[in-house]
């Protein structure tokens, strides 16, 4: 099942809306097929794997890190698959919540004769398949908030100089983060500050994510990086209904995505975008602030894990914060996380954070 595991997350990023699933084939102690959800989101991991055992699949355990689906959509179900191809036992990872499978799949497995296994390593598959579960849960993506900050929590010194704060292997490592997230998010503000182009660099991959920008106005540079790579680099714009029709059209020729939403006192109602991005079709986001963005998020409640890079320097008091204002007058009411990883990045320091449960 770990390997199973390993697999599917070579997919996240890549097959929204479909969760990334893993299959392992094992037959007679070998290992006759493997698979992981094709990019676009089909064929699914146990039809590759599956494909690739062939005859062998007859008799063999499948291990798979969501259950089998069994319904009809643009394939047929993979629970059927399996049964065609005669394996013997079923091996799952955690159960799927989509009301169109949910216990169906494992029902007609064990309709079949097929001896079905649940629960095996599922938290580490809830932490994998977080975005679909998130989607059909919730409605909304999951979301991952990134901050690269100096010691004492600043991302640009007094006059705005930012590059770089931490080191070259922190960037290459956020980079792997854009891939594995079907999009890249951020403010107006950085948008306009920082000219951004938001895409994949330096890994080898030709995969982009969407990249994906909050502008209530729509008031951005229509001369800038995201502008001219529209066509061939999705664009989404975020923005409120009251946005000038021309600046509306103007994105629309360069082949921008735009979305509107309502608005609150403080811009954009954040709930309603990420729920319109999860009908959309993504799963998984990636936001790289900047700051107003980023504590808007946070103060919603919508930030599920946290990444952080703290680099070995301090900017002081002067500088500028890694996060707007949230508001907090009490500890019992800030946002709190629950501390998954830590480690060196040559220099500086990874932190990975999820949101602690309430009352946890």
């Amino acid at each position: 099942m770990r390997l199973a595991l390993s697999l599917g997350r070579r997919g996240l990023g890549r097959v929204a809306p479909n969760p990334s699933v893993g299959c392992v084939l094992v037959r007679e102690g070998r290992i006759v097929g493997r698979g992981v959800t094709a990019p676009g989101g089909r064929p699914h991991g146990e039809a590759v794997a599956l494909a690739e055992a062939g005859g062998l699949a007859r008799g063999a355990t499948a291990y798979v890190t969501l259950e089998p689906c069994a319904h009809h959509g643009q394939t047929p179900p993979c629970a059927d698959a399996l049964i065609a191809a005669g394996v013997a036992r079923v091996v799952v990872a955690m159960s799927d919540p989509d009301p169109r499978v949910s216990g169906r799949g494992l029902a007609r497995l064990r309709a079949a004769g097929i001896e079905v296994v649940e629960g095996v390593l599922s938290e580490e598959a809830r932490r994998d398949h977080a975005g679909f579960l998130s989607v059909v849960e919730r409605g909304r993506p999951m979301l991952t908030l990134k901050l690269a900050s100096s010691f004492d929590g600043r991302i640009a010194t007094a006059t705005g100089e930012s590059r770089w704060i931490t080191g070259a292997e922190a960037r290459r490592l956020v980079h792997g983060e854009r891939a594995r997230h079907d999009a890249v998010m951020v403010g107006a503000g950085t948008a306009r500050a920082d000219d951004p182009m938001l895409d994949v660099r330096g890994l080898g991959t030709s995969h982009q994510p969407v990249r994906v920008v909050l502008s209530r106005a729509l008031d951005l540079p229509l001369e800038s990086r995201l502008a001219a790579s529209a066509h061939t680099q999705p664009l989404w714009l975020i923005h409120g209904h009251g946005a000038d029709s021309a600046r509306l059209e103007a994105w629309q020729a360069r082949g921008a995505r735009l979305i509107a939403v309502g608005e609150g006192a403080g811009g954009l109602d954040l709930a309603e975008a990420m729920q319109a991005l999860g009908a959309a079709g993504l799963t998984r986001i990636f936001c790289e602030g900047g700051g107003a963005l980023g504590a808007a998020l946070l103060g919603a409640g919508l930030v599920d894990r946290l990444i952080g890079f703290t680099a070995g320097l301090a900017l002081g008091a002067d500088a500028r914060p890694a996060l707007g204002a949230l508001g907090v007058a009490r500890l019992a009411k800030a946002p709190r996380f629950s501390l998954v990883e830590t480690r060196a990045v040559d220099g500086d320091v990874l932190h990975l954070w999820e949101r602690k449960p309430p009352g946890g």
